[in-house]
C-alpha cells in the first residue's frame, strides 16, 4: 500500500531520526512529567516550550478503534481501498493515540482491545514509518 513520506522539520527531525533507527520517541516535558504526541513546540498539558524533549517508548499499545476506509479521497490510496484505519492506544500513555492500517490485518477484521506492537517500515530509500501490527497471541 502506498504511504505518505514524511518531510521531517526542525522540530520533528529527532522523532523521524529515530523512527530510521527503529525507535519511538515521543516528546516528554521534564516540568509536569508528561508525555506528548503529536509533536508540538510547547507542552500541551503546562504550555511550557523550553521543558521539552525526548522519551523513547517500548512501542506497546492496543487497538481502541477501527474503521474500514472504502471510500476515501486520496487518490494514491484509492487502489488499496478498503483497509482498515485504526486508533492505537500507547501502553505508556493512554491519552496518546496512534493511528495504523495494520498491516497484516484484512479488512473488517480489525480486532478492538487487540494488543498491537510499533513496527517500522520503508516508505522510500532513507525513510520508515511507525505502523503497528497486532501481537500474533492476540489472533
Amino acid at each position: 500500500m502506498p504511504k505518505l513520506i514524511p518531510v521531517p522539520n526542525e522540530l520533528s527531525k529527532p522523532y523521524w531520526d529515530a523512527v530510521n533507527s527503529r525507535k519511538l520517541l515521543i516528546q516528554y516535558c521534564s516540568d509536569c512529567q508528561k508525555l506528548q504526541y503529536p509533536i508540538n513546540p510547547s507542552c500541551y498539558h503546562c504550555s511550557q516550550a523550553t521543558s521539552l524533549g525526548w522519551k523513547e517508548v517500548e512501542g506497546k499499545g492496543e487497538i481502541i478503534a477501527a474503521i474500514v476506509i472504502e471510500d476515501g479521497r486520496l487518490n494514491r490510496r484509492m487502489p488499496d481501498q478498503p483497509y482498515n484505519l485504526a486508533v492505537i492506544s500507547l501502553d505508556e500513555d493512554p491519552t496518546i493515540n496512534f493511528y495504523s492500517n495494520l498491516p497484516g490485518t484484512e479488512p473488517y477484521k480489525a480486532p478492538i482491545g487487540a494488543k498491537v506492537s510499533v513496527t517500522f517500515e520503508e516508505v522510500s530509500p532513507d525513510q520508515l514509518i511507525p505502523e503497528w501490527t497486532v501481537d500474533i497471541k492476540e489472533v
